[in-house]
This record gives structure tokens, C-alpha cells and sequence, in this order.
């Protein structure tokens, strides 16, 4: 008997580690039900230590890979990952603009965990300007959301809220504000943002130095989920639990001799 699970679409960079880029969100999508694809804009040199190299694909081939896929297969939702440089980003809104998919997350990576930079600065702006407004859940940290905004970092809970709306005013439908970057020692929060709700979500934080892909785990994950969940929020929520449980489990992985990857099959591999 065949199944038809969701299908989500990752269009990002790879991660030869595995912790990251493509890697992480098909292991993501895997995990949390969804049927996995990927369409790569880059190749990065890449360990748990940190970046050595990106090798960007060129857009024509990007553009054909999308064609492509869409041509044969249903996409519910879009995970937008690493980009890299403009012409990537103008090429991949210009394929989301003729294929429309219903759902996209938009994850506007620009910093490694290991401090490498991933997105050039002057590709901030196009980033802005042609995807942020296709995004139906923008998914930066507080320094991607202080670089699109151009402002310094959000530091108060006051000024973490503003700066959620000021992004759903660039055109986001709605924005999950990641506020592991924040100094509280003692509790991970995140903002939810819509046209109509402002919801903290907090949960006590994980004390771990394995958190290689956090990022790009939770940003498929709601991918993944929001096609089996009756609404954004109930995705968002279920997502972060799912990258809170990886993370709390990812000191039972020994991978590389530097900033480690989450656990993605924590709930899998543990009952062996």
C-alpha cells in the first residue's frame, strides 16, 4: 500500500559534517514525517570547527533543479536555508515567484555557530527586498533580525518585540524571533509573530556545547510539521520542543572535536 506523507523542499547549502545546510533538514524532515527533497545553491568545506570554503552553484543549474522537481513533484512547504551571495537569492525568488508553493520558511542564514560568515553583506538587502516578503514564517536569530532590520541587537524584551513586528512589516506573514542568542542563562525564549498574536515561547535552556544546525533543525522542523499541524502556531510549538529534545540529547553523540551537531533521531536511536 503506498503513503503519501508531505513533502517539504529544502533549497540551501550543504554541510559535509552533516550537523547543518541540507543534512540537517532532510534528517529533520525525516524524523518529524515528512518526505525529504533538496535543491543545492552552494557547497561549503565544512567541519564542526568551522567553514574553510563555499563554492557556489551556478543559477542556471540552481533554476533547473527547481524546474525540475516542481515539474514532477507536489511540494507542500519550502524550507529556505544558506544562500550565500544575490544572485542566488534572486534566483531562487524569481522560481518560487512561477512555481507559488503554499508554504515557505524562511530562514535568512548569514553566521555560522562558529562565527564563519555565510551570507555576503551586501546580500543582506536583496534578502530583504525579494524573499522576506514571500516568507510566510521568517525564522531569524536576534543578530539576522537586527541585520535586517539594520539595527544594532535586540537586548530587552521590549526591544525584542519590536523588532518582531518591524520584520513582519517588511513583508513576513509571520516571524519566529530565536532568542538563543539572548544573555538569560537560565530559560531559551522565542517570540511568535502574526497578524494577530504575539506569544512567547519559552522553555528552561539546555546546557550544551553540541548545537551545530540549531538553527537549520528548527527551521525545517516547522517546514516539516506545518503541513500536519491545524495551524502555524501548533507547528512552531511542536517544532521547538523537537529541537529542545535534540538538543538535550546531543552530548550522547561524539562527532568531531569542535562545536557538535544536535541529535536529530534522538527519539529513534535511543531505543535501541
Amino acid at each position: 500500500m503506498s503513503t503519501s506523507p508531505p513533502v517539504a523542499l529544502t533549497i540551501a547549502t550543504s554541510d559535509p559534517s552533516g550537523g547543518a545546510g541540507i543534512q540537517a533538514d532532510l534528517k529533520t524532515f525525516s524524523a518529524l514525517g515528512a518526505y525529504g527533497t533538496a535543491v543545492l545553491v552552494a557547497l561549503t568545506a565544512q567541519n564542526t570547527r568551522g567553514v574553510t570554503g563555499i563554492h557556489v552553484i551556478p543559477s542556471s543549474f540552481i533554476t533547473e533543479q527547481i524546474d525540475t522537481l516542481f515539474a514532477d513533484v507536489h511540494v507542500d512547504a519550502v524550507k529556505i536555508g544558506m544562500l550565500a551571495e544575490s544572485a542566488v537569492i534572486h534566483t531562487v525568488a524569481e522560481a518560487l515567484r512561477r512555481h507559488r508553493p503554499g508554504t515557505v520558511v524562511l530562514d535568512p542564514v548569514m553566521v555560522a555557530t562558529s562565527g564563519d560568515r555565510l551570507l555576503e553583506k551586501d546580500a543582506v538587502r536583496d534578502l530583504r527586498e525579494q524573499l522576506v516578503p514571500m516568507a510566510d514564517l521568517l525564522t531569524p536569530n536576534l543578530p539576522e533580525a537586527a541585520a535586517l532590520l539594520d539595527e544594532e541587537t535586540a537586548r530587552t524584551r521590549a526591544e525584542v518585540e519590536r523588532q518582531a513586528v518591524g520584520l513582519c512589516a517588511l513583508g513576513a506573514r509571520r516571524v519566529l524571533l530565536k532568542g538563543g542568542h539572548a544573555e538569560d542563562q537560565d530559560e531559551s525564549a522565542d517570540l511568535y509573530v502574526d497578524s494577530d498574536t504575539m506569544t512567547w515561547l519559552r522553555v528552561p535552556r539546555v546546557l550544551t556545547t553540541n548545537s551545530h544546525g540549531t538553527g537549520c533543525t528548527l527551521s525545517s522542523a516547522v517546514a516539516a510539521l506545518r503541513p500536519q499541524r491545524p495551524d502555524w502556531e501548533s507547528a512552531v510549538r511542536d517544532a521547538k520542543a523537537y529541537v529542545t529534545d535534540a538538543l538535550a540529547a546531543a552530548d550522547t553523540l561524539a562527532v568531531g572535536s569542535g562545536n557538535g551537531p544536535v541529535h536529530h533521531f534522538h527519539a529513534w536511536w535511543g531505543t535501541r
